[in-house]
């Protein structure tokens, strides 16, 4: 599992082929590093020691996918926290040594994968040498989108400054990493379908925050969600009753005997999101099932239109960010 993970595709044919993917020259790893990762510090453990180090990368969506060892001891410290990035690191060979919560350290062995958040704590860690790792680069705000889309609330900090090590041996996660990189196609050096991309993205997101949350024991199911007071709870009741006619944020409020800024705070604090942003998905959520549902004749204007969108450009631009593909495409498919 993972052994030949950006070196080939699933037919056995070569990734990246011609493409630097071995140096020994510390100016190339140390800006291959700041490109994939963020800007951050290295110096070998030996001074004066060379790398010897494997760099390739591809993305999946919005996921960085790096093969990556320094080749020689190094330590890595210095993360830039305004890159606003998570790290996954899976080891696939040595040890790689990580600092968890407080002042504990870990050594992660194969098959052992850690998680750190960048933008919200602080980072370094130490390589034997002799380690080779499957890193994922991802943005935080992507996370915080699939945590609203699935659970409807974006956790705290609680959270996000957990760094943890999850899995182990041959776990599912790896099973997961392993199915997105055999998706890759060497014709393309990335995934050729676009939704099956989209796809992908968002199961790797949404299986690492089911296991970052189990392993910090934080139950994402019932947290935040539960916290919100009723007239968060009353307004999300409310917009998914009427996203059909594309009530306002103060109409809502209005129904709910509060101002508009009030009904903005509480989704704010409870949510992580707008009321303006959970409006939009509960309409593009109806839209996508009209268009799945639609009778022959019925065209995308048509459709879109009889559920008040006027400015078809623009829905279609955020369609295809929720959904992974145009309505086009999700009218052409329809269930008959």
């Amino acid at each position: 599992m993972l052994e030949t993970a950006l070196l080939e595709d699933r037919r056995g044919a070569p990734l990246l082929q011609d493409k630097l993917t071995t140096t020994r020259d510390w100016s190339v790893v140390n800006a291959f590093c700041a490109t994939t990762y963020m800007p951050l510090s290295t110096r070998p453990l030996t001074r004066g020691m060379d790398p010897n180090a494997t760099i390739r990368n591809l993305k999946i969506g919005q996921i960085t996918f790096s093969r990556f060892c320094f080749g020689t001891p190094t330590k890595t410290d210095d993360f830039d926290p305004s890159s606003g990035n998570i790290i996954v690191v899976n080891t696939l060979r040595g040890s790689v040594r990580h600092p968890l919560n407080g002042n504990d350290a870990v050594d992660t062995r194969p098959g052992d994968s850690y998680v750190v958040d960048c933008s919200r704590t602080s980072y370094w860690n130490l390589a034997d040498g002799n380690d080779l790792q499957l890193n994922l680069t991802i943005p935080h705000a992507l996370m915080e989108e699939t945590a609203a889309r699935w659970y409807g609330f974006v956790p705290e900090d609680d959270l996000w400054q957990n760094r943890l090590i999850f899995g182990a041996g041959q776990s599912a996660w790896l099973s997961l990493l392993d199915y997105a990189t055999r998706t890759l196609d060497a014709k393309h050096d990335g995934i050729a379908d676009a939704f099956i991309e989209r796809r992908i993205e968002e199961t790797l997101c949404l299986d690492l925050l089911r296991n970052w949350a189990d392993c910090a024991g934080l139950n994402l199911d019932t947290g935040a969600r539960a916290a919100a007071p009723h007239y968060v709870r009353e307004a999300e009741r409310l917009m998914q009753d009427t996203a059909a006619r594309a009530p306002t944020i103060g109409e809502v409020a209005a129904q709910l005997g509060i101002t508009a800024r009030s009904l903005s705070d509480g989704f704010r604090r409870f949510r992580g999101i707008t009321p303006h942003e959970f409006l939009t998905a509960q309409r593009l959520d109806g839209l996508r099932r009209a268009f799945q549902l639609a009778q022959p004749g019925e065209t995308v204007t048509s459709i879109a239109r009889a559920r008040g969108y006027v400015n078809l450009g623009a829905m279609t631009a955020l369609y295809r960010k929720r959904f992974g593909e145009t309505p086009a495409n999700t009218l052409r498919n329809r269930r008959t």
